[in-house]
């Protein structure tokens, strides 16, 4: 099958060829001839990134009247970035078709810009519902002209609580418009949005209803609870390509273990509603740059977060709605591309991963937890890889050659070998020299192991605990009594540190949130004038306290009765005052 037998025209195929298309994918061979050759709506089961864009994009093109300067086609996109994304796409179809004007509309940026494109005249209008909704009640969009209505993502939108909204929207379309609705699931409020608003749709099925992207692999490593991040790091330790999303349940959950990953040198940031929409584009052109590899983000943030090449998605637990999961695993496996979706869980989540299993269709594999030995060898021989494959510019490094070999001359091949190791792995076999062991959970517990299991969960893990306690090498252990349920994180501690403690710049080793305190590194040299410094001081209200740790002291307690000390009356003079001249 071709565009071209299809019914798509020359312009259309001249773009779509530049672009690297040379057969229709399987939506678009099903949607394409529907929309050009049939009065029939259509609904379109699909996942992200199987070519809906141009199941779409190419006949609403086609279909316009390029010497008429109105609204004729309207898409609409739960979000900014997708609202962004495909009109990026549609511009790029529409690069050989003359007179087809394309705007996105979306909130967050300037209306009176908007307001002066939909003036000047444009066909195409892709928009968020609410500015949409905006610009109909100032009275700038009309649309008794649209022949053609797109609902891109309709579960999406739902969920973002757009029904209203859309609504809305489609009482103004005409009646006798065609109407194109995209969904990955079809749960009850997408079908009363058809029921109510299309004319006998026909209904496309890609794949089978409500299951997973064809391409995914679907991975379970069960764990405790503690173990928990301690997997995740092995879990990208042990897939030296990895570029993934790392979904978190909570802003709170997503901005800590980002920090944490952060801390322990990974390329991570996170992504939240908690950030600006500028630090959000921030964030997200650093992913799609690759200058970040784990975007650790809530399913909210990173709705319209259209990302290729994906390598892995990962539940940090799973999410409570089955079409959550399939839209997170959704994001990886795209355009005939494999990945890997992955969920890090505990017992108790069992049950909910049979019934996503149902749901989907497909059977997760249940793995162990890499061991440090499975991982350094896959790193190992990820760079035996890379040496083997990276091109050598002759030219440009012949001149340099006989200088470095002489320097290294007097190494034999062996031994360079093992340098060029040690220099790349050094600090991940330090690592997992001592690294925190991850308990293995049968399957299938006992009751009697079950009932153990709950009565270790409440205990303290001492050999942990006293770990948790120890400095490392060179530095020292400080407690503060402020910790995640202060909403104190690890950006927190370093600007805390930089405003408070006198003199020279404070250098934060290891960092370990809990949830009543937080335990640090900082050089030996500088503790004592750390402990001073935050001794008084106060978080959000909370008044500090703060000590060198000592590795038997329990500080869950010692937390609680300082939280009751600091809720009592302060004295009137005030916070103490510095005493810079004495360091």
């Amino acid at each position: 099958m071709t565009f071209e037998e299809l019914g798509v025209n020359n312009d259309l195929q001249r773009a779509i060829a530049e672009q690297g298309f040379e057969n229709p994918m399987p939506v678009q061979e099903k949607v394409i001839p529907i929309l050009l050759n049939s009065d029939h709506d259509v609904v379109a089961l699909a996942q992200t990134g199987t070519g809906k864009t141009a199941a779409f994009g190419l006949p609403v093109i086609q279909r316009i009247n390029a010497d008429e300067h109105v609204p004729q086609a309207l898409i609409l996109s739960p979000t900014r970035e997708l609202c962004l994304q495909i009109a990026a796409d549609l511009a790029d179809f529409a690069k050989y078709t003359p007179g087809v004007e394309i705007l996105p509309v979306y909130g967050g940026s300037s209306i009176e810009s908007q307001i002066r494109a939909l003036r000047k005249g444009v066909q195409i209008i892709v928009a968020t519902p609410g500015r949409l909704i905006d610009l109909i009640d100032r009275g700038v969009v009309k649309l008794q002209d649209v022949h053609t209505v797109v609902l891109d993502e309709a579960d999406e939108m739902l969920n973002m609580g757009f029904v209203d909204s859309i609504n809305d929207i489609l009482s103004h379309v005409p009646e006798d418009r065609k109407m194109l609705m995209f969904s990955a699931t079809m749960p009850k409020e997408v079908a009363k949005i058809a029921s109510r608003f299309m004319h006998e749709p026909e209904e496309v099925v890609i794949g089978t209803r409500n299951e997973g992207a064809e391409n995914v692999r679907h991975i379970y490593y069960m764990v405790n609870a503690r173990d928990k991040y301690l997997a995740l790091k092995r879990v990208a330790d042990y897939n030296p390509s990895i570029y993934a999303i790392v979904f978190c349940r909570t802003r709170r959950d997503t901005q800590e273990i980002a920090d944490k990953l952060i801390q322990d040198g990974y390329n991570a940031d996170a992504l939240h509603g908690d950030l600006s929409q500028q630090q959000r584009d921030i964030v997200m052109k650093k992913f799609r740059d690759r200058v970040i590899t784990l975007l650790v983000a809530t399913d909210v943030a990173a709705r319209g977060l259209d990302v290729d090449d994906l390598t892995h998605v990962i539940n940090y637990g799973l999410p409570d709605d089955t079409a959550v999961y399939t839209h997170r695993s959704g994001r990886t496996g795209r355009a005939g591309k494999t990945g890997v979706s992955v969920a890090i869980i505990h017992s108790r989540e069992k049950g909910k991963l049979r019934e996503i299993e149902r749901i989907i269709g497909k059977k997760f594999e249940h793995k162990e937890v890499p061991t440090p030995e499975q991982i350094i060898e896959k790193q190992l021989y990820s760079l035996a890889d890379k040496l083997e494959k990276v091109e050598v510019n002759e030219d440009q490094i012949a001149q340099y050659l006989p200088g470095v070999s002489k320097k290294l001359s007097w190494l034999s091949e062996e031994d360079l070998l093992k340098r060029v190791l040690s220099l790349e792995f050094n600090r991940l076999l330090d690592y997992y020299r001592d690294a925190p062991k991850i308990d293995f959970i049968d399957e299938k517990p006992n009751r009697a192991d079950r009932k153990a299991d709950r009565k270790k969960d409440r205990e303290p893990r001492s050999d942990q605990d006293k770990d948790r306690r120890t400095a490392e090498k060179g530095m020292e252990r400080i407690y503060v009594n402020a910790g995640k349920n202060d909403g104190f994180f690890a950006g927190n501690l370093i600007d805390l540190l930089n405003k408070t403690v006198p003199g020279k710049r404070v250098d934060v080793g290891r960092i370990d949130l809990l949830p009543g305190y937080s335990l640090f590194d900082v050089r030996k040299s500088d503790a004592q004038r750390v402990v001073e410094a935050l001794k008084g001081d106060d978080w959000m209200g909370k008044r500090l306290y703060s000590e060198i740790a000592e590795a038997e002291k329990d500080y869950a307690r010692a937390s609680e009765r300082k939280t009751k000390a600091a809720r009592a009356p302060k004295p009137s003079y005030g916070r103490k005052k510095r005493r810079d001249s004495e360091h």
